[in-house]
């Protein structure tokens, strides 16, 4: 029977926000020490300490923003420990997870905010940092601020000169903390908005005094809706004389990870319940959206999905949170961004976890090479879709029905974006089979530009090494012209594709 997609060109959403295409980088595992920093270690190439091999596959991307330190690691995290002359930085524990090449709970901090900058620069990347709610404080985060943002001759201004940044990192998107419900301190939500209401407060302060660039705050949200509700609903009890104090809010936050069976040895039914899981990605912004417009109606608050993607079980705090990174993975990936794109009016950033080594990453490495995931192939193709207009798409399939879960499988799904006179059609076939699909434009003289396909050849259990790495690239796919503006397509079995059309 196959399916169908419909492109309503003329009924757009909102501009897809490059930063839903986002990452997370946190001190755990080999993210940091062996993923993204080596020192002076002389295996691989490095600049500045930053190992190389692992910046050019992701500059590749055009990483939009890059968020750091954490993560639960942010807020137990000093960030004075991790500037000036690393010789005299104290190592400190990691009270969270074990990390670098030693896999210890320890925090040599030899990466801070100079360290992390710098990898910025490489990437052409917009640094997101996490404040220390947990154990810090309001003064420490401003300091922090100042410190990254002031181009003044305050003492923490001249100690970044001090250090080799005259001039201001500009960092704009600050997040104040880091899910306090949990790791962060296990706050209620009352407390947590007492607590976000001084961390702003003093942020703000610093923002707009000493900051030439304008910085967005970020709040800690939640999966549970009624969380957020009473977290809102607080935050206005506790301003009572003060106007406006969602104004100190430009976006919140929520986390969603998933899993089902194990990362390589699952069923047939675990592979769709997984793909079940991964829909609640866009649930949660839905609930968050409706928190929001019952507290703050009149405000622009946005979503940001600042962590989120595949925690599969073989990946634990004394592992460095490693596991293998499958197709499955991938498919679930393109789902995901299929989901964001259709909120491209509520959502202002995703950030999958994380970018190296650890859970659903895009770069793996050993001590001589980095390579790519199948999940760092799904954001080559997905990264299309940064800055166009997202498009309204109708998607007539089967869906699989999977029990006990809040959400079936629909065994297509697809997205679309217009730039210019172009249209950018991603697509997933989710079936164990292959799948005849037409993609139906408003404009009949609509004429392909593009096409490709992802994992043609791939099965869903097979993963990345370093030595089958090329195997997960694209591949040329058939696309027959009706001459009406339809487009068909067979999609093999567990594959995605991408389709660019004059249009």
């Amino acid at each position: 029977m196959g399916s169908e997609i419909y492109v309503h060109q003329h009924e757009p959403i909102d501009t897809i926000n490059p930063n839903v295409y986002g990452h997370f980088a946190e001190h755990l595992g080999r993210c940091i020490y062996g993923g993204l920093w080596v020192g002076e270690d002389d295996r691989v190439p490095t600049e500045d300490g930053v190992r190389m091999d692992t910046v050019e596959l992701l500059a590749d991307l055009e990483m939009p923003v890059l968020r750091w330190p954490g993560g639960c690691f942010a807020d137990d995290y000093h960030w004075e420990d991790g500037i000036g002359p690393r010789e005299e930085r104290p190592t400190r524990r990691n009270a969270f997870w074990t990390q670098g090449r030693a896999d210890i709970p320890e925090e040599p901090n030899e990466f801070g905010t100079e360290e992390f900058m710098r990898v910025c620069d490489l990437l052409d990347t917009e640094p997101y940092l996490a404040a220390n709610v947990g154990n810090g404080s309001p003064g420490e985060a401003a300091d922090w601020l100042e410190y990254c943002n002031y181009d003044g001759d305050t003492e923490l201004a001249n100690r970044r000169a001090e250090n080799g940044s005259e001039d201001p990192h500009d960092v704009k998107f600050w997040g104040v903390g880091n899910e306090n419900w949990g790791c962060g301190g296990r706050l209620s939500p009352e407390e947590y908005a007492e607590q976000f209401r001084r961390y702003a407060t003093y942020l703000r302060s610093v923002d707009g005094m000493l900051s030439e660039r304008d910085v967005d705050l970020v709040s800690v949200g939640h999966i549970n809706e009624d969380w957020n509700r009473k977290f809102l609903d607080a935050l206005d009890d506790c301003a009572e004389f003060v106007q406006g104090p969602y104004d100190l809010m430009d976006h919140m936050s929520v986390h969603r990870y998933y899993e089902a069976g194990g990362d390589t040895d699952f069923d047939d039914e675990e592979y769709f319940r997984l793909l079940a899981r991964s829909r609640k990605v866009g649930g949660d912004v839905d609930d968050a959206v409706d928190a929001l417009s019952t507290y703050a109606p009149e405000s622009d608050i946005s979503i940001i999905v600042d962590e989120w993607g595949v925690w599969h079980p073989e990946a634990t705090n004394t592992n460095g949170l490693e596991q293998e990174n499958t197709v499955r993975d991938a498919i679930s990936a393109a789902g995901v961004f299929d989901d964001l794109h259709e909120r491209a009016d509520v959502v202002s950033m995703a950030n999958i976890a994380q970018t190296v080594n650890v859970l659903q990453c895009l770069v793996q490495t050993d001590e001589e090479d980095a390579w790519a995931t199948p999940t760092y192939q799904v954001f080559d193709l997905y990264e299309n879709h940064a800055g166009g207009t997202a498009l309204d798409t109708v998607i007539e399939t089967d869906e699989h029905e999977v029990e006990d879960e809040p959400y079936d499988v629909p065994l297509v799904s697809a997205s679309a974006s217009a730039h210019g006179d172009e249209v950018f059609v991603t697509l997933s076939n989710r079936a164990l089979e292959s799948e005849d699909v037409t993609v139906s434009l408003e404009d009949k003289s609509a004429s392909l530009v593009d096409s490709e396909v992802l994992f043609a050849d791939n099965a869903v259990e097979e993963y990345s090494t370093k030595d089958n790495a090329d195997e997960f690239t694209p591949d040329d796919v058939d696309v027959v012209a009706n001459g009406d503006g339809t487009f068909a397509v067979a999609v093999p079995e567990s594959a995605v594709v991408g389709l660019t059309f004059e249009a």
